[in-house]
């Protein structure tokens, strides 16, 4: 009998244990800013992109469009029991180049300014539809344009 209320008494403070385990806040860092000591061996107007990656290390990301700027992103996320993550700091850091190449701007974000920078990724649509290998291939039957197909003269496309 002492036995078996000892086993039960060790498993209610087990559960208890992990239950308050379960609870502690944890943090989650992620990303990468240079500090402002490595901003500023970069000068504006002589820096290229190369000569910036070697200064401060390469970006998180670049520029999405036209590769105009290195990104450089780092997020702290607070993880607190079964709750939902929150983001409780992000710094982001643009270094904007010109056409040449050359670094022309630094620009610095946080999640103080009230400049919501979402982080995500986003796929465009490709059209096809998931109908499968027949479906698509019957659905191309008498879409052939006569201006691509070769003729008996030796043109083509």
């Amino acid at each position: 009998m002492k036995t078996r209320t000892k086993v039960i008494k060790y498993s209610v403070m087990g559960a208890a244990m992990l239950s308050l385990a379960s609870c502690a806040t944890r943090y989650r860092n992620h990303g990468y800013v240079p500090n402002k000591e490595e901003l500023s061996a970069i000068t504006l107007g002589v820096d290229t992109r190369d000569t910036v990656a070697e200064t401060i290390g390469p970006p998180t990301a670049s520029g999405v469009l036209d590769d105009s700027g290195y990104i450089y992103v780092r997020s702290r996320v607070k993880h607190f029991g079964p709750r939902r993550p929150q983001v409780v700091d992000r710094q982001v850091v643009v270094i904007g180049f010109d056409g040449k190449g050359v670094a022309r701007n630094v620009e610095q974000y946080a999640l103080e300014d009230g400049r919501f920078v979402p982080l995500q990724r986003r796929i465009t649509d490709n059209g096809i539809q998931t109908g499968g290998l027949l479906r698509q291939l019957s659905s191309n039957l008498g879409n052939f344009a006569p201006t691509g197909a070769p003729t008996a003269s030796g043109g083509g496309f």
